[in-house]
C-alpha cells in the first residue's frame, strides 16, 4: 500500500515520526486497542520504562499480525506515558525498541502524558490504526 507523508515545511522537519500520513485506504481499517507491557498472563512484564514500550509495541504488532497485516501498515498510534520527563531522558533507547517493531516507518503519531493506565504498574499503553491491504 502506497503511502504519502504529509510534513508542511510551515511545521518544521518532524523527527521519529509524520505530521499526517495520506492513502487512499484501498483495505482494511483495523483499529487496535491500548495494549500495555501484559505478557500471555496479563502480567507486566517489567518495571523498566523502555521494556514496557518495548512488550506494548510488540503486543500492538502482534494484533496487527493476528488480522494478517505488517509493521508499515500502521497508519497511527497514540502512545500514553505516566511520566514524559522519563520518556523523553531514554528517547534514543525507546527509539532502538520502536525500530526493532516498526523499523523505518514513522506513522501519524502522538505522545500524551496520563495520570494512570488500567495496571497500576503500567507506565505506558500504545494503541494504533492501520490499513490492511485487501
Amino acid at each position: 500500500m502506497a503511502f504519502t507523508l504529509i510534513n508542511p515545511q510551515s511545521l518544521g522537519a518532524p523527527s521519529g515520526y509524520s505530521n499526517g500520513l495520506l492513502t487512499d485506504a484501498g483495505g482494511r481499517l483495523l483499529f487496535i486497542a491500548g495494549q500495555i507491557a501484559w505478557n500471555e498472563k496479563q502480567k507486566i512484564v517489567s518495571d523498566d520504562f523502555v521494556e514496557q514500550f518495548d512488550k506494548a509495541l510488540e503486543n500492538v504488532v502482534a494484533v496487527l499480525n493476528a488480522a494478517g497485516g505488517q509493521s508499515t501498515d500502521i497508519v497511527r498510534l497514540v502512545i500514553y506515558v505516566t511520566n514524559k520527563i522519563e520518556y523523553r531522558e531514554r528517547t534514543k533507547e525507546v527509539g532502538k525498541r520502536y525500530q526493532k517493531h516498526m523499523g523505518k516507518h514513522f506513522p501519524a503519531m502522538v505522545l500524551v502524558q496520563v495520570a494512570g493506565l488500567v495496571d497500576d504498574a503500567a507506565k505506558v499503553e500504545i494503541e494504533g490504526m492501520a490499513v490492511i491491504p485487501a
